[in-house]
């Protein structure tokens, strides 16, 4: 049971995109003096301000504008490229079986990828 729950985990927690590369927030919080940057969960970063002594949250609004200059991560084109590729070879497969079950499961898999796109509200 416990070894079951850690295998969830791992798969969960892989299958999960994060939609700001450290780089750029590393990036950021070097050109603004904030300091010592660590990640909480998924897209939630924490770094000292400019003479403070305890961490802040990086701002929404900050995350929203560094994803507007760098556009998406390696792990977003990654789901997207992925996307893409299986409708192709599930619309190949649908007309060589004459079967629409890949179709149905492109359709599935490409509905989870577009949640995956979607940025969360902080």
């Amino acid at each position: 049971m416990h070894k079951t729950t850690q295998i969830s985990q791992f798969l969960l927690a892989n299958l999960m995109m994060n939609h700001y590369a450290i780089e750029w927030i590393e990036a950021w919080c070097l050109e603004n003096g904030w300091t010592d940057l660590f990640v909480e969960r998924r897209d939630n970063f924490w770094a000292f301000p400019p003479g403070c002594v305890m961490p802040e949250p990086i701002p929404t609004d900050v995350l929203r504008l560094i994803k507007a200059e760098k556009g998406q991560t390696k792990e977003e084109k990654l789901w997207s490229i992925s996307a893409i590729l299986g409708t192709v070879v599930a619309v190949l497969s649908t007309v060589f079986l004459k079967c629409p079950m890949p179709l149905v499961l492109a359709f599935a898999f490409n509905a989870v990828t577009v949640a995956q796109l979607e940025l969360e509200d902080a």
